[in-house]
């Protein structure tokens, strides 16, 4: 530089240092601009995140009702607890006291919780975090300890550890209905059933408390504060019935574990005019409320499986028992139908009008078809009989004829109309459908040869499912019409308003009233006649039945033979409310048909629901006559006037003692007997009640009832009959069950309760 002037080089580098500045700030406007117009939301939600705190408020998840407003899913406030590291550590330098190791020490020392200490000194080690769960789900009794805790360690007042109410799924009747109702995770979606089909409509919608904190993290009150509350879930109410529901299960249970069933049961009850399912079940269930643990009959299997704890071929069969419990056997399987399926075919041929009330048909045992001899389930032949009488007693040749005359197109359409080649529509996941070509023959096939629509038409050789099947079965008894099954009946909000309401849904009609009725009548009089479900018989009800055996073909190796045991039902017969199907998939003791297996526990449970469902009885003359008559009370009444009221009711009379009062009774009042042979014992003295006979009761197994009448009137015992219409005429039922047990000692007078059944009969 000469006199104070900058040089030529000095002036230009001056002049690229303000070029260069003013590029860079003309760049770094242009950026904030840009930032400005088009990222102003995005990094201004960055800043708002440094120094707000959001905290989720949960919804409700919606409760689930039975159809008369009973709670089978429900919320019960749980607790969370979990730590603020980034607090603690701080807290920890600014008290000179350790925190975390406080915290650790209490919170473990708390039995019920079960934490470890190491495990709570693990969290507190994540200093960079502000919330670390140590335990989800405290009852009220474990987050009141915690409270104490707090309380006497003196944090109360420090924000270090937590109790967050939370909301937890609660099914008040364990596992009533687990296959329908289903189960959520533990983040409370639905994970199974009506809790994962209707998920959306039962979650709600979670809610938001936003506050601010300062650089340390400390909440700055009322700075940015906002609360979005939470939407709870819609309610649903189902078309189930708990006590329908729970009677459904007490049959299952007891038909499969008598029968030593091997691969579950599974049971349907629906209303015939609607389409709603009253109850479903698969048997065994398990614990909506812990349904990660095995049942009983899966950890039996898993203990045999000879894997070791905890390996890898262990914990895969776990796995894998853990998914076919969950699973909704009703719906998601197929079975062979066996003779059940006699029911669709004579509908098809009544309403083809290919068969007359008068036609006879002879059965030698087999029918042949195609130069193939076809057997009869009863190898002896059942002679020459009517279509009805076929029917009644399951005869396969006289069915097969009627198949042949209704021809394979014919048929084929009839089985697609029945809904068997499609989902019923059901509003549940994963059902199960017949696929032609797979389980049931393709149209070209079944068409090309007379032995495939001569097994078809009773029931052998094609699989359908438990729904689709009771589906078909309830269009024959509401008059032909085949509709859609629902378990939701309506939707409603927590103000009660309803948001959707079910209405019955019928897809078509595909059989006459005419017809309906027809096999109505024949299918109810081979209950309360001699046909193979006459097991099913109640007393003063008229039921339609049929039962079916069918052997499984495709299972094999196998120490038994693998049958599947089934019945389908409906009643009244003359004008249907509901329709039944019970099956037992691979029983394995006793008489292995479902006249035995399925039949007896589908009219027990018609005697609980009909009544229950409003249907009265109505008893015939003869019903009225075997009724079963009560013990009146005539302890403290004169002998005289006990003696003629007891004789009256129909009971024989033995006086014991000479006081003029009546002391005690045998049997005791409101014990029901049976009439014709009843027996009442009064004693009018105290050495006469001190003095009472006692009596051995004797093994009535396999007796016939006039045997088992005979030897316990013999012995001065009463008898109560269940279980077979013929009561005392001696005709084919015999005893299966008594109470007392034989060898007990009971007083002179008492009453022996028996079941009969028949136990004479197949079904093919």
């Amino acid at each position: 530089m000469v006199g104070g002037t900058p040089s030529t080089k000095v002036r230009r580098r001056g002049m690229i240092m303000c070029i260069v500045l003013s590029t860079l700030f003309v760049l770094l406007s242009m950026r904030i601009l840009f930032i400005q117009l088009f990222k102003f939301d995005e990094y201004g939600q960055k800043v708002l995140d440094q120094m707000t705190q959001e905290t989720s408020v949960s919804a409700d998840r919606g409760n689930i009702y039975d159809t008369n407003g009973v709670v089978i899913a429900t919320n019960i406030t749980t607790y969370r607890l979990f730590i603020d590291p980034a607090i603690i550590s701080r807290q920890s330098k600014e008290d000179g006291v350790d925190y975390a190791d406080l915290i650790a020490r209490g919170v473990s020392a708390i039995d019920t919780l079960g934490l470890s200490y190491d495990e709570i000194i693990k969290q507190a080690g994540y200093v960079k975090y502000r919330d670390r769960t140590l335990m989800r789900h405290l009852s009220e009794e474990q987050a009141d300890a915690v409270r104490i805790f707090m309380e006497e360690s003196g944090i109360d007042d420090k924000a270090l550890l937590f109790l967050q109410a939370t909301s937890k799924r609660y099914y008040p009747y364990d596992t009533l209905a687990s296959h329908v109702i289903g189960f959520t995770g533990s983040d409370g979606a639905g994970l199974y059933g009506l809790e994962y089909q209707y998920d959306k409509i039962l979650k709600g919608t979670d809610g938001k408390y936003i506050g601010a904190k300062d650089s340390y993290g400390n909440e700055m009150v009322y700075d940015y504060e906002s609360y979005i509350p939470a939407i709870d879930g819609y309610n649903i109410t189902t078309t189930i019935d708990v006590y329908i529901q729970a009677e459904l299960e007490a049959q299952l249970e007891q038909s499969y574990k008598e029968s030593g069933g091997k691969n579950r049961a599974c049971g349907i009850v629906t209303d015939v005019d609607t389409g709603a399912i009253l109850a479903m079940a698969v048997y065994p269930a398990f614990d909506l409320n812990d349904p990660w643990a095995l049942n009983y009959e899966c950890l039996e299997r898993l203990e045999k499986s000879g894997y070791e704890e905890g390996s890898e071929e262990y914990l895969a069969l776990k796995q894998e028992l853990l998914l076919g419990t969950w699973t909704n056997k009703a719906i998601t399987e197929l079975y062979m139908p066996g003779s059940t399926f006699k029911v669709i075919t004579a509908a098809m041929a009544y309403e083809e009008d290919l068969v007359n009330d008068t036609e006879t048909f002879s059965c030698p045992g087999y029918y042949v078809v195609n130069g193939q001899k076809i057997k009869c389930h009863y190898h002896k032949g059942h002679g020459m009989l009517t279509f009805a009488r076929g029917l009644q007693q399951s005869c396969n040749p006289v069915l097969m004829q009627m198949g042949l005359r209704t021809g394979a197109e014919r048929f084929y359409k009839y089985f697609s109309a029945f809904g068997y080649f499609h989902k019923t529509g059901i509003d549940a996941v994963g059902e199960s459908y017949t696929k032609e070509g797979v389980t049931f023959w393709d149209s070209e096939t079944f068409n090309g040869s007379d032995i495939y629509l001569a097994t078809a038409s009773f029931g052998q050789n094609f699989k359908i499912s438990p729904l689709a099947h009771i589906m078909a079965i309830t269009a024959v008894a509401n008059g032909g019409n085949l509709i859609t099954p629902h378990f939701i009946k309506e939707i409603t909000d927590n103000d009660g308003n309803v948001i959707y309401s079910h209405e019955t849904e019928i897809k078509r009609q595909i059989l006459s009233q005419e017809t309906c009725n027809t096999v109505s009548q024949i299918l109810e009089e081979g209950v309360s006649g001699d046909g193979g479900a006459k097991n099913a018989y109640v007393a003063g009800y008229r039921i339609a039945a049929k039962t079916g055996t069918s052997e499984k073909k495709d299972v094999k190796d196998t120490p038994y033979i693998p049958y599947v045991c089934s019945t389908v039902a409906y009643a009244p017969a003359e004008d249907p409310e509901v329709a039944v199907l019970f099956m037992v998939d691979e029983p394995t003791e006793g008489i292995l048909y479902a006249s035995v297996i399925a039949a007896p526990y589908v009219g027990s449970l018609l005697e609980e629901v009909l009544p229950y469902y409003g249907v009265e009885a109505e008893y015939s003359e003869e019903e009225l006559a075997n009724q079963a008559i009560s013990a009146p009370m005539l302890v403290q009444a004169r002998v005289q006037t006990a003696k003629d009221l007891a004789e009256l009711l129909g009971f024989e009379v033995e006086v014991v003692g000479d006081g003029e009062y009546v002391k005690s009774q045998s049997p005791k009042t409101g014990t029901l007997v049976e009439p014709g042979s009843a027996k009442i014992i009064l004693y009018t003295t105290d050495e006469a009640v001190d003095e009472k006979k006692t009596v051995t009761v004797p093994k009535l197994d396999g007796m016939t009832a006039v045997a088992a009448n005979g030897t316990l009137t013999n012995l001065g015992l009463n008898i109560k009959i269940s279980g077979t219409k013929n009561y005392m005429s001696g005709k084919g039922a015999v005893v299966v069950e008594q109470y007392p047990a034989a060898g007990t000692v009971v007083d002179e007078g008492s009453v022996v309760e028996v079941t009969f059944r028949y136990l004479d009969d197949t079904d093919g």
